[in-house]
C-alpha cells in the first residue's frame, strides 16, 4: 500500500531527519530556558560580552558577535522570565512530540502538526510586521515538517486501513 500512496524511502528518511532535527531544536530551546532560570541576568550580559569582545575589537561590524551582544544586553534589562518559560514550554513540547513521533504514536501526528501550525502563524505575523531571512527559513523549514508529518500520518492511516482484521 506504500506505493499508492506515494510515499518513497527518500520521503520517509527526509521525515525522519527534519523531525530529528527538530528535537535538537527543542533540547536546545529546552536547555537555553533552564539556563535563563538558573543564570542571573547580569552574568549572562557579562558572558555576551566577555564572548564578543575579541572578535569586535578586530571587526566592529561582525554580524554574529553584534548580535549575540545585544541579545545579551536585552536579555540583561529584564525579559528573561518570559524567554525562560517561553524556551522551556516551546522546546519541552517539541522534544515530547519528537520522541511520540519516532515511536510511531498516533496522536503524535495531529499534535506536531498543530504545534508547529500555530508556530508557523504566529512566525508569519512577526514577518509581516519585521522581515528576517532567518525567521523565513525557520517558518519554511516548520511548513516542510508539517507537510512531512501530514504525509507520514495519512501513509500510516492506510496502511493501518488495508491491513487484514485479525
Amino acid at each position: 500500500m506504500t506505493e499508492c500512496v506515494g510515499v518513497s524511502r527518500w520521503i520517509d528518511d527526509t521525515f525522519k531527519i527534519s523531525v530529528t532535527l527538530k528535537g535538537i531544536d527543542g533540547a536546545l530551546e529546552a536547555a537555553g530556558g533552564a539556563a535563563l532560570v538558573f543564570v542571573r541576568p547580569a552574568t549572562l550580559s557579562h558572558l555576551a560580552r566577555w564572548a564578543t569582545q575579541h572578535e569586535l575589537s578586530q571587526d566592529p561590524h561582525d554580524f554574529v558577535a553584534r548580535h549575540l551582544l545585544r541579545y545579551g544586553t536585552h536579555l540583561a534589562s529584564g525579559s528573561t522570565t518570559f524567554a525562560a518559560v517561553y524556551l522551556l514550554s516551546h522546546g519541552l513540547a517539541k522534544l515530547v512530540l519528537v520522541v511520540a513521533l519516532l515511536q510511531d504514536r498516533d496522536w503524535a501526528y495531529p499534535g506536531m502538526i498543530s504545534l508547529l501550525g500555530a508556530f508557523i502563524v504566529y512566525q508569519c505575523y512577526r514577518l509581516a510586521d519585521r522581515f528576517t531571512l532567518g525567521l523565513t527559513v525557520l517558518t519554511a523549514f516548520d511548513a516542510l515538517v508539517v507537510w512531512l508529518t501530514w504525509r507520514e500520518w495519512r501513509a500510516r492511516k492506510l496502511r493501518a486501513q488495508s491491513r487484514p482484521d485479525p
